[in-house]
């Protein structure tokens, strides 16, 4: 069966792209890092690929608000391009700054009449780096097919979910969008801190568009894809010879299996 051919966009500032490209290539993936200029170059390269993908990082040093200058870029260069990519079906994964592009370029959440959101200062104030654990909402989103609860790892400022409307939280919920939620030890979603580490209103992690498409999410899977990697590998209960964020990716490679 072929391998999902997945393109790693590189900006100024990004830091996540090595680590984001082999976690694809854990799986299979046949992958290539293009700097955002080379892409801006040759908009068609996009056909060439089948999955997308915006890594961390810090892209354009956020001087402008995190992801705020490469969504600029894309939305003003590459906005019918995008969407020819998604109308024939390929994924668009956006990780932590990635996510904040997505959202800030308009792809997510998505749907008609789209809501407006941003992703603002964590409630505390400051940057947060921490483990988290996550539940995962299955069903719209083929790259999170599971139900049971993982953790990673998230590393941000700005990655607090908000949207003009409160109510539109519990709409995104009732569609399926939101695909991954902060929890607490006891595997619920929660709002709490430490366990929600920017303050997201119903635990938001990661969320999804209308047609489950396009992932964004805060926490770092390409960052737990081998189990020595998380810090208490050698006491976990679990005996997976992989790390927790490796489903995501081995999930979007075996939908084009």
């Amino acid at each position: 069966m072929p391998y999902p051919r997945v393109l790693v966009l590189r900006a100024p500032g990004t830091n996540c792209d090595e680590e984001t490209a082999f976690a694809w290539e854990k799986v299979g993936a046949v992958v290539e890092s293009v700097h955002v200029n080379r892409l801006l170059e040759s908009p068609g390269r996009l056909g060439e690929f089948q999955i997308l993908t915006i890594p961390g990082g810090f892209s354009y040093g956020d001087d402008l608000g995190a992801g705020r200058m490469l969504a600029t870029r894309l939305e003003l260069a590459l906005a019918s391009e995008l969407e020819r990519f998604h109308d024939r079906g390929g994924f668009i994964l956006g990780v932590c700054n990635g996510f904040q592009v997505l959202v800030r370029a308009g792809l997510l959440p998505g749907g008609s009449p789209a809501p407006r959101a941003t992703l603002a200062h964590n409630e505390s104030g400051r940057f947060e780096a921490r483990w988290v654990n996550l539940a995962p909402t299955p069903g719209l989103c083929p790259l999170v097919p599971f139900a049971e609860p993982i953790e990673l790892p998230v590393a941000h400022g700005e990655g607090r979910f908000l949207t003009t409307d409160a109510a539109d939280i519990e709409r995104l919920a009732a569609r399926g969008q939101i695909v991954l939620r902060y929890a607490d030890r006891a595997g619920l979603a929660t709002e709490s801190y430490p366990a929600n580490p920017n303050g997201s209103p119903g635990g938001v992690a990661g969320l999804c568009d209308p047609s489950g498409r396009i992932l964004g999410l805060m926490p770092h899977p390409e960052r737990f894809v081998e189990p020595w990697q998380h810090p208490r590998w050698s006491r976990r209960e679990t005996t997976s010879e992989h790390g927790d964020g490796l489903r995501i990716f081995a999930a979007a490679a075996a939908a084009w299996r």
